[in-house]
């Protein structure tokens, strides 16, 4: 018998082999989980002589779906399955040095067969049974980084499923010792001319980076049961972002809006080593451009600003995620 509430529940994801084919859960992080069936019933049925109401034996399921969103803390393991599904590229894990950190290089491409099964195990009252809710043929559309001054850094996965079932048996839960979470007092934030010239800059209170892979998701045809194929991508991606500074260096925010000046950001937060390296999450963006406005004075508080921006392929390099843990595979 288990607990009768959320703190008994759990949230487990694996990658798929086969698209909508549920795989057992082998990976366990600690967040939320808020994907819901999106399913679609409709009723048939037309005039009948002294009939009121339409016939229940009319209405079928015509299409499925699931849909939602998944929030956690990024940690110092465990992020690398969620992290190559976003970014698209097959990674494996480099290790540094003698050990024991290893390098996931994430780098942005079309996330083409990278699938997900996604299971949270969602506690009755009566009995505190786990119930399993798993979702299948899970794509990550955008994921959102954030963290300011005293604050975690936390992740949201927007994800776009293939179906909601129950049929799946509930994963047993375990969790990685000495797991952490990245933090305020880690981040460092970098900007250069290029990403080699990105050096740290003074100020800088908040940041936050949203990668968009936008993707045509209702790709639904005849002969798959009102299941969908796989969501292909359909715009030009989106990865954008906003620091939220006080006014120290002039050149470092404000002279780059004003002058329309181009330049890359490098996001990162180091951790404790791992023998001659560290625990690392880093974005790297090559190509960046602020869209916010102007310093304004509002009043006898310190001059700051609220900096947008967007980015942009230089031709050459693409964004990255680096991610380096104990993790020997993903």
């Amino acid at each position: 018998m288990g607990i009768r509430s959320g703190l008994g529940g759990q949230i487990g994801h694996a990658p798929e082999i086969v698209y909508g084919t549920p795989v057992a859960p082998t990976k366990f992080n600690e967040g939320t989980f808020s994907i819901k069936d999106t399913s679609q019933f409709v009723i048939g049925g037309g005039v009948a002589a002294g009939r009121l109401q339409r016939l229940g034996a009319r209405r079928v399921k015509s299409q499925y779906g699931a849909s939602g969103n998944v929030e956690m803390e990024v940690t110092n393991k465990n992020m690398g399955v969620l992290l190559q599904a976003l970014m698209g590229t097959t990674v494996t894990p480099v290790i540094q040095g003698a050990g024991p950190g290893y390098l996931q290089t994430h780098t942005f491409a079309d996330p083409w067969g990278k699938f997900l099964t996604i299971q949270a195990g969602l506690p009755d009252v009566s009995t505190g049974t786990s119930r399993p809710y798993t979702a299948t043929g899970c794509k990550v559309l955008s994921a959102e980084f954030k963290c300011g001054v005293g604050e975690l850094l936390t992740s949201t996965w927007e994800i776009d499923a293939r179906e909601l079932v129950e049929s799946l048996a509930l994963g047993a839960a375990s969790y990685p010792t000495t797991l952490a979470p990245f933090n305020f007092v880690q981040m460092e934030v970098k900007v250069g001319a290029t990403v080699g010239a990105a050096a740290h800059v003074d100020g800088v209170k908040s940041c936050t980076v949203k990668i968009d892979r936008a993707s045509k998701t209702d790709r639904n045809y005849a002969g798959n049961g009102g299941k969908k194929s796989e969501p292909v991508l359909n715009d030009f991606q989106a990865i954008t972002g906003t620091l939220d500074v006080d006014y120290i260096t002039k050149a470092d925010f404000a002279d780059r809006f004003h002058n329309g000046t181009q330049f890359a950001l490098v996001w990162e937060f180091i951790g404790p080593a791992l023998g001659t390296a560290f625990e690392t999450f880093r974005i790297t963006l090559p190509d960046c451009a602020f869209t916010g406005d102007t310093p304004s004075l509002d009043g006898p508080e310190v001059i700051g600003g609220s900096f947008p921006f967007e980015t942009f392929f230089d031709g050459t390099n693409q964004a990255k995620i680096e991610y380096i843990s104990t993790d020997t595979t993903l």
